[in-house]
């Protein structure tokens, strides 16, 4: 039964019948696809350092966002990483997807790894989004996973699938 429906996200409640006969009830929430985007340069990577409202903090993260109403994750992965960076990318591979937390969220993020980045002429920052774009030496980005200088789960699982950790 759905209990709540917003602009973008859809919480439900399901009864489940779990093995052995027990039920319980499971909320899910469908929050819609989304993508994320690793911009690859040969001696450095491009994050974006963003206040995140729900942790109450800034943190560093790849370029992100969600999917519009008929938009492929492709389409969304060149729109956003021109909306958070400014950079357009002549090369966009995809590098599979995530589940974010399947214990109540079916969402999906694609991962996309960008490369031949240039400077887009079509850079408009969303007018709520407050994001700085940073520039990291890809060596030092194992460093910054493991002194939690990075923790957020999708920019860790792309930086690992691109650059082979």
């Amino acid at each position: 039964m759905e209990i709540y429906r917003g602009k973008r996200l859809r919480i439900e409640t399901h009864d489940v019948a779990l093995p052995g006969g027990r039920k319980k009830e499971r909320v899910v929430v469908r929050p819609g696809g989304a993508v994320a985007i690793l911009p690859v340069e040969e001696d450095c990577c491009h994050l974006i350092r963003q206040y995140r409202h729900a942790i109450d903090r800034t943190i560093l993260e790849v370029p992100a966002g969600t999917m519009d109403e008929g938009e492929t994750p492709e389409e969304t992965a060149r729109r956003e990483l021109i909306e958070e960076t400014g950079m357009a990318a002549e090369t966009l591979t995809p590098r599979g997807y995530i589940y974010t937390t399947p214990g109540f969220t079916d969402e999906v993020i694609h991962l996309f790894e960008a490369r031949k980045l240039s400077l887009s002429s079509e850079y408009a920052m969303d007018e709520d989004e407050v994001i700085e774009p940073v520039r990291v030496a890809r060596d030092a980005l194992p460093g910054m996973i493991r002194s939690g200088a990075i923790v957020d789960a999708k920019t860790i699982c792309l930086i690992c699938r691109c650059l082979g950790w």
